[in-house]
């Protein structure tokens, strides 16, 4: 079992969201190192419920898109949720997905430029209190490096593990070297003794994402060109049934976690020895939805 347990990702499905708030509590007490929200079924109003219900646990945003809010409505939540918390939030910000924008109706700009903007504005808002940590979404060097010049720390998702020292190695070395500074990555993990099974699932999870440009690209650069490029032609023939065909056995293992309890915790030691200091992890079951994958999940970390 690695030295620090993982972190945790956790949604609100709606009709579960009592549920879910009684999950956190037992997350928290079996010593899980956070909680981070990603953004469907509303990730800050989750947050500011964890904030009331649960008392030690680390917990944030991973992440709110930028365009959802205006920025000073932003900085009210993210103070009031840094102060009531007595400073155990952090706040996981990015740009999200074309597909996010268009189902918005958001006009966007460059990520770097828009995401640069909108941390000066928030630091900006006047007697609202102390802003919580910020983290940027992560992906590619340049945010990576801008991460480490406007933030706090950072978070990935689904990134290469083989890939992780040249990510590390574009943000400024003061950074690298900061014992506060946040590195963490989202890992789409299913746990079973069926490993067939378990990566199905995975692949299922991770399908959607390889239909974006911008994780192809970054799935190239970390080593997986001939998988991409496969990916790229079936859509192009109006194939998309085929992607995931492409998503191979050697990249599936370096982006996701799957197999029985032991392995699972061998490799999130592996993680954090790459450099992500807080493995966080997104449990799906290949028996059940998300209440199964935590069972699973508790067993697997038990004490």
């Amino acid at each position: 079992m690695p030295a620090a347990m993982p972190a945790v990702s956790l949604v609100a499905v709606p009709g579960r969201r009592a549920a879910t708030l009684e999950l956190a509590r037992e997350i928290e007490r079996r010593g899980f190192s956070g909680i981070y929200c990603p953004s469907p079924f509303g990730c800050l109003q989750l947050c500011e419920a964890l904030a009331l219900v649960t008392e030690r646990i680390p917990f944030g945003t991973s992440i709110q898109p930028i365009y959802a809010r205006h920025v000073e409505d932003f900085a009210q939540s993210a103070t009031f949720l840094h102060e009531v918390s007595k400073g155990r939030f952090r706040f996981g910000i990015g740009v999200s997905h074309g597909p996010t924008h268009a189902r918005l109706g958001i006009a966007v700009g460059k990520p770097l430029g828009d995401t640069r903007a909108f941390v000066e504005r928030l630091k900006a808002v006047p007697r609202l209190g102390e802003l919580p940590p910020i983290v940027l979404a992560t992906l590619r060097d340049k945010m990576i490096a801008l991460a480490g010049e406007v933030a706090d720390g950072m978070v990935f998702a689904n990134a290469a593990r083989s890939h992780m020292a040249a990510s590390l190695a574009a943000l400024p070395a003061a950074r690298r070297q900061d014992p506060g500074f946040f590195v963490a990555n989202m890992i789409p993990t299913c746990i079973s003794d069926d490993i067939e099974a378990a990566k199905a699932v995975n692949r299922r999870t991770l399908t959607s994402y390889a239909l974006l440009p911008n994780y192809r690209n970054y799935w190239k650069q970390a080593g997986y060109r001939e998988e991409m490029e496969g990916v790229e032609k079936a859509v192009a023939r109006g194939e998309p049934e085929r992607v995931p065909q492409f998503l191979t056995d050697r990249w599936l293992a370096d982006t996701t976690l799957f197999g029985p309890p032991s392995h699972i915790r061998d490799q999130v030691a592996e993680w954090v020895d790459s450099g992500v200091k807080t493995p966080i992890l997104v449990a799906s079951s290949a028996a059940g939805n998300q209440m199964k994958a935590f069972e699973e999940l508790f067993a697997a970390f038990a004490a």
